[in-house]
């Protein structure tokens, strides 16, 4: 699946918007903050790019230094304007698209290195535009980690000073009126941002008005349209419905038509070839395409419409092309504008050419939207249609084009966003030293920022800066505004374990947890700054390696790794598209079949390693073996990959001949597979683990780990789970049982418990899966779903009921004007797998209650469902109460 909403075209003009969401949103909008972004669009369009928002929380050291800047009477702590001061740090909430006429909005919080960036852009623009001195401004962390915000007052106050403000009448601070104790609230603010990381709240959902859509709806008009009316029977509805998809599909074609005869015919003689792509990208191939599609809906009108949806399917194909028009739609706005400014001789033609299209109502930046905004429209001009179709015959391939035209939709943006994030991981390699590799082949960005590292080979605590991606985390040293390359660390060979230890220290930087090598090689320790902190790196650090390690990689005989596919690909098993550019979804090695990541487990098996093949060939799973030796590839297989590993790692073997000197087989801990020596190796004597000798849990004190509730009765654990999110558990010990341990989990609106068996050294819930002790089970079930042992309990251990409860402590303290508030409810028709923290997974027939619909158009929704709360494909969902 695709990425959260973030770009959803509306125009607003060239002017930049800078309406904050939260608390500096609407009329409390800051003034002066509106003249530095406008002049920061005006002068600096050069220097700036697609600008995600700028927000941070607090860090600890704070000049003390600051001049004594203060807001007006009645606003003390706040920002001018009445914004909140941490508002300020807000500047700039939207993704601005400079120069294209439109505002598009994000639920995506930015990544800390691009806020970082354009923080040092505004300064940059303060001292070159503005002629601010150094001295007059602030450190880029002095705003990001809100470490001296009377520094960042008074710079904004200087420019509030400037010439330029005064000639637009804006009024200045501070005034004579200010209060002389306001720098007692600058100074808390790192220990406020601490406590409250409004930034998730802040960034799920900002809203804005649909500008976009009024143009398209003064372009595409259709003057014969006849509303709805009482009385009206289904069928003059239907009907409606169907002279409304066939006129304004007229319309539209003819609008295509005057931007080629009117602009594209006459500008041609005054720009180069690769101007002239770059502005009107492939809008010939649109215009084509049309021409076509519209015929068809007109051969399809005169029979009735009965065969409509037929040619919707029969174009979802070549209306693809849509994917590259759209992604280059802010390039293309970008060389106009470009050009308008700095060529007189284009601008006059360009004028010339509008007062000759709808009498020059509309500028060329509004028509090159239009496309954009129309292909978005098909699948709403469907729902509409069906649901006037009730009774009709044609009413399930109605069905097939509604849902065609809208995984159409979810292709585009996801084509778009990909765009986005390519241009995010271009900066991330601009900016780091030494990288001889392509960031983009690691995957997307899941988070950065700074961390403390400890080798667990050195034992050295540095102050390091982190890029975290689904394959890799890149370990720096930052440098002033670049950063030296310290460490790659692929994730595929590492997991990842608490430390439940250091939470008990109250300092900052000591909440810690460790990434460990799976075949015993250098580990490390990363420590955050709050325990919130290290929650959200865990939270990454887990996503990233499901989406590498997936739970069903290996469901049905099929070998699935995350994929770029060069080609437009359906999935396998749902047939919709694997949306967007690179990492679309998961490759079968063997068969080369693609799906979903929710798809994975519900593919068709393998035709290459089905299991009559694997039985006739011996390539199917067979015995666990166990290393007997080192092997680092040392005689290698002749032409074939090989498998590397250390004694003792379990192999699971794939392809044995007992008279063979080579094995083929895969590595139970990583999942690689490969060749190896078959004198490498020997049978593993039970389930797959070699016999070791260990103490036994009972020995072992588990009162540190969060999950761990020590003596307690199954009734006193129901009361204590009922109240808490689906997937929060705890492990309490049972004396008087003869099994001495207990899951209890709370999933969905019941708390289940489960027996956990210690049995000759083994310890383990279900015969099928035995581990050495009960951290490594718990470990395991944190990342595989205990499906795997009980059918109806798909969840894993989500949330350890201690870190559950201080949570929830943290909670009530916070504003309740955050509080989501149910719009809505659905029930999820397709399996859905969640690829980022901010998106929700989803099971068929889940229950989901609707909080946000802002990022529809984009195929996105946000809710709740099972505990958690994120974004989720709205195509994904039947609204209950809706036909």
């Amino acid at each position: 699946m695709g990425q959260l909403p973030s770009a959803a075209p509306v125009n607003t003009g060239p002017e930049l918007n800078h309406e904050c969401p939260g608390p500096c949103r609407g009329a409390q909008r800051d003034r002066d903050h509106r003249l530095i972004a406008t002049e920061w669009d005006q002068r600096a369009n050069a220097e700036t790019e697609t600008r995600p928002s700028l927000h941070r929380r607090g860090r600890s050291p704070r000049a003390q230094s600051s001049p004594k800047v203060r807001a007006p009477r009645g606003q003390s702590g706040r920002a001018p304007g009445g914004a909140a001061a941490p508002a300020l740090r807000n500047f700039g909430c939207f993704v601005t698209t400079e120069n294209t006429g439109s505002r598009v909005w994000t639920a995506e919080r930015p990544h800390v290195f691009l806020c970082l960036k354009n923080i040092r852009t505004f300064l940059k623009v303060c001292h070159d535009k503005f002629g601010l001195r150094n001295s007059e401004l602030f450190d880029p962390f002095d705003l990001f980690d809100v470490r001296d915000f009377g520094k960042v007052i008074s710079a904004v106050s200087r420019l509030s000073l400037h010439h330029v403000a005064q000639n637009k009448g804006i009024r200045p601070f501070p005034s004579e009126e200010t209060t002389e104790n306001d720098d007692d609230v600058y100074r808390s603010l790192e220990e406020l941002a601490d406590e409250h990381d409004l930034g998730e709240d802040i960034y799920d959902c900002v809203p804005c008005e649909d500008e976009g859509d009024d143009i398209y709806e003064d372009i595409i008009k259709v003057e014969v349209r006849q509303p709805m009316k009482m009385g009206m029977s289904e069928d003059d509805k239907r009907n409606c419905c169907l002279l409304e998809i066939q006129e304004t599909e007229a319309k539209y074609y003819r609008t295509l038509e005057d931007i080629e005869k009117n602009y594209m015919t006459p500008l041609r003689l005054v720009l180069s070839p690769a101007d002239m792509t770059a502005i009107f990208i492939n809008l010939e191939d649109l215009i084509k395409v049309h021409h076509s599609f519209l015929r068809a809906i007109d051969v399809s009108m005169m029979a009735g419409g009965s065969t409509l949806a037929k040619v919707f399917l029969d174009f979802k194909e070549r209306l693809l092309i849509y994917g590259e028009y759209c992604s280059h739609m802010e390039h293309a706005q970008n060389t106009l504008n470009q050009l308008l400014a700095s060529r007189e001789d284009f601008r006059q033609k360009v004028e010339e050419c509008t007062l000759k299209v709808q009498d020059g109502k509309f500028k060329l930046q509004d028509l090159l939207v239009v496309p954009m905004q129309r292909v978005l429209k098909y699948h709403l001009l469907l729902k509409e249609l069906l649901s006037h179709s009730t009774d009709r015959p044609e009413r399930q391939q109605l069905k097939e084009a509604l849902e065609a035209m809208q995984d159409l939709a979810m292709y585009i943006n996801e084509v778009k966003r990909d765009k986005e994030t390519l241009k995010k991981i271009s900066e991330f390699q601009s900016s780091i030293e030494n990288l001889q590799v392509k960031l983009e082949e690691y995957g997307r960005p899941k988070i950065d920022g700074e961390l403390k590292v400890r080798s667990i080979v050195n034992h050295t605590k540095q102050d390091r800066y982190l890029f975290l991606f689904d394959k890799v985390v890149i370990v720096c040293k930052r440098r002033g505004y670049s950063y030296e390359l310290k460490e790659v660390i692929e994730l595929l060979f590492h997991k990842m374990t608490d430390d439940p230890m250091n939470n008990k220290d109250v300092k900052k930087w000591s909440y810690g947890f460790y990434l460990i090598h799976l075949q015993g090689k250098q580990g490390f320790q990363f420590f955050c700054k709050t325990e919130d902190m290290k929650r959200k790196w865990m939270e990454q650090f887990e996503m990233a390696m499901s989406n590498i390690k997936p739970d069903k990689a290996n469901a049905n005989h099929h070998s699935f790794q995350m994929y770029t596919f060069d080609k437009t690909t359906n999935c396998k098993a749902c047939r919709m598209f694997l949306r967007g550019t690179f990492y679309q979804g998961y490759l079968c090695t063997r068969c080369g079949v693609g799906a979903h990541k929710e798809c994975l487990e519900v593919t068709p098996p393998c035709k290459i390693s089905s299991p009559a093949d694997l039985d006739a060939s011996g390539a199917g799973p067979g015995p666990k073996m166990v290393a007997t030796q080192n092997y680092h590839g040392n005689p290698a297989p002749p032409g074939k990959p090989v498998l590397t590993f250390q004694t003792g790692d379990v192999i699971e073997l794939l392809r044995g001949d007992p008279e063979s000197q080579w094995w083929e087989g895969r590595l139970v801990q990583t999942r690689k597979s490969g060749y190896f020596p078959s004198t490498s190796v020997k049978p593993c004597p039970v389930d797959g683990r070699p016999p070791i000798s260990r103490p036994p849990s009972r020995e072992t004190d588990y009162t540190a780990y969060p999950w761990f509730a020590g003596n307690m009765e199954r009734q006193q654990t129901d009361n204590l789970l009922k109240s808490h999110t689906s997937g929060t558990y705890l492990i309490r010990e049972r004396p008087a049982e003869a099994e001495r341990f207990a899951i209890s989990i709370k999933f969905n609106d019941e708390v289940k418990h489960i027996k956990v068996v210690e049995k000759d050294s083994w310890i383990h819930i279900t015969e099928a899966k035995k581990f050495e002790s009960l951290l490594e089970l718990v470990e395991y079930y944190q990342c595989h779903s205990l499906k795997e042992s009980f059918k109806q309990l798909d969840t894993t251990l989500k949330y350890p009921y201690k870190s559950r409860e201080r949570a929830a402590s943290r909670a009530s303290s916070r504003s309740p004007v955050f509080t989501p508030r149910v719009i809505g409810t659905a029930v999820a028709r397709y399996n859905f797998a969640a690829r980022d923290m901010r998106e929700l997974s989803l099971r068929e027939g889940d229950v989901v209650k609707i909080y946000s619909r802002i990022g529809g158009d984009q195929g996105w929704w946000k809710g709740e469902a099972n505990g958690r709360i994120g974004w989720f494909p709205s195509t994904y969902v039947e609204e209950e109460g809706v036909q």
